[in-house]
């Protein structure tokens, strides 16, 4: 079947997981909506691209440095269940959000500095020094080995590594062009509508791992 085919699995893995943390509003976001109606489409495109750059590359030193480690069959069931407290508590934590008011865009000091920069470095900068996104690419690229979603060799990286590219790169497509259509009409509450939708995604996910958890356990897999 085509979903249990190696590399399929690797890409829409990637795709999906850089889809869905590509979506709460975060420094990312926060500067192509503000930057991005002020300058325009392709300021906000640049923004984005540097900035899938900068998750493609954490997630690529995530798995070649870090995932290899993450072995052996205890080290696997510790990881399933880690796994989904995980995506829980993502998942609850974007939910629950009531106000992004703390999130706050660029001060105008900070805005100045970036007309001396380009956009694609600004967007560079912004994955660059939140070093959170790395260390949720080493817990998800731990998750993907062992669940097997992302074979252990050179291919099944590269192909999720594009898949993530994929993800995030339309989310900041996307993004982008809607911020050049509304001019930066984006209201807090649409803001918020789209981290409860990535927070239900990822409870879903987590509903689904606890089910297969579950199910191993019944069947004493563990």
């Amino acid at each position: 079947m085509l979903f249990q085919h190696p590399i399929f699995l690797a890409i829409l893995t990637g795709f999906v997981f850089g889809l869905l943390l590509s979506i709460p509003v975060g420094p990312v976001n926060l500067t192509i909506i503000n930057e991005g109606a002020r300058e325009g489409l392709l300021w906000a495109l640049m923004i984005g691209l540097g900035a899938t750059l900068m998750e493609v590359v954490y997630c690529a030193l995530a798995f070649t440095g870090f995932a290899s480690f993450f072995n052996g069959k205890v080290i696997k069931a510790v990881l399933e269940l880690v796994s989904f407290v995980f995506m829980l508590y993502l998942g609850i934590k974007f939910l629950t959000v009531r106000s992004i008011s703390a999130a706050k865009p660029a001060k105008e000091k900070e805005k100045k500095t970036m007309k001396h920069h380009s956009a694609f470095v600004t967007g560079v900068a912004r994955v660059f020094g939140n070093p959170g996104v790395f260390l949720g690419w080493i817990v998800l690229a731990a998750v993907f080995r062992s669940h097997d979603w992302v074979e252990p060799n050179l291919t099944g990286t590269c192909y999720c590594v594009a898949g993530v590219a994929g993800g995030v790169g339309l989310w900041f497509f996307g993004l982008s062009y809607g911020v050049s259509r509304k001019h930066g009409k984006f209201t807090e509450k649409t803001l918020l509508r789209m981290e409860h939708i990535s927070g239900i995604c990822m409870l879903a996910l987590a509903v689904a791992q606890g089910i297969y958890i579950a199910w191993q356990i019944h069947h004493r897999k563990f």
